[in-house]
């Protein structure tokens, strides 16, 4: 797959073998792809064919064995864990199926979360904060705690904390797994908000052809290789 001269985020070559005692799983096999600021793309593929290990290299998550992840003209690949963590906080945000927010806070706690860990002043903080709340519909849950939502609800706060801090790059880990017809309508609608008012670069990896049909761009994920579809 050819370079974009526009990418935010550009995986090159990337290779991550699993080992287990004496067994080893290649998981990549010289991965290829590069995410543009505005633009969705879906990534589809059977299980164990890598999506997730990719996402988890994408996101700084997990080191491959082989290969580059450069954000801007940064390879994260070369960072130190600490600058690592530090750089995905600012840059990468990651929504997974189930697990992402913290059950100790409510939610607006949550959203706020990364914009304090992040240092932003207070009034900047509460701004965003009902800003996004606003547009997700999220007000009189603003004072729930993330354990009492329901699917649809924690999702759609999920990317509301994901998106605080501006990232570029949004990567989306079959986010709609578990979510009926109508909640996973609510936040694709959401997701392609993001994308275009947020011009915010998103992967959505999905087994569900529904949500990769709100892609701009289609890729197929096979033995550890990316494939555009045709």
């Amino acid at each position: 797959m050819s370079a974009v001269a526009t990418a935010v985020l550009e995986g090159r070559g990337l290779y991550h073998i699993y080992r287990e005692r004496e067994v080893e799983t290649v998981a990549l096999r010289g991965a290829d792809i590069q995410l543009t600021p505005g633009r969705w793309t879906s990534l589809m593929g059977p299980s164990g064919s890598g999506k997730s290990t990719l996402v988890h290299i994408l996101g700084g998550l997990l080191e491959p064995a082989g290969g580059s992840v450069m954000i801007g003209n940064q390879d994260i690949t070369r960072l130190s864990s600490e600058d690592r963590a530090r750089l995905r906080r600012q840059q990468v945000s990651i929504v997974l199926q189930r697990d992402n927010l913290h059950p100790l806070l409510d939610v607006a706690g949550n959203v706020a979360l990364a914009m304090r860990l992040d240092g932003r002043p207070r009034g900047e903080i509460d701004a965003r904060v009902r800003e996004l709340l606003t547009r997700f519909g999220l007000e009189r849950q603003s004072r729930q705690r993330a354990t009492t939502l329901s699917g649809g609800e924690a999702q759609r706060v999920a990317i509301a904390a994901a998106i605080a801090l501006r990232p570029p790059v949004l990567l989306a880990d079959e986010l709609t797994g578990e979510l009926d017809s109508g909640s996973t309508d609510a936040v694709l609608d959401l997701l392609a908000e993001a994308c275009r008012g947020e011009n915010t670069a998103i992967l959505t990896v999905t087994h569900n052809p529904l949500v990769a049909a709100r892609a701009d761009e289609h890729l197929i994920m096979r033995d550890g290789e990316v494939h555009r579809e045709r």
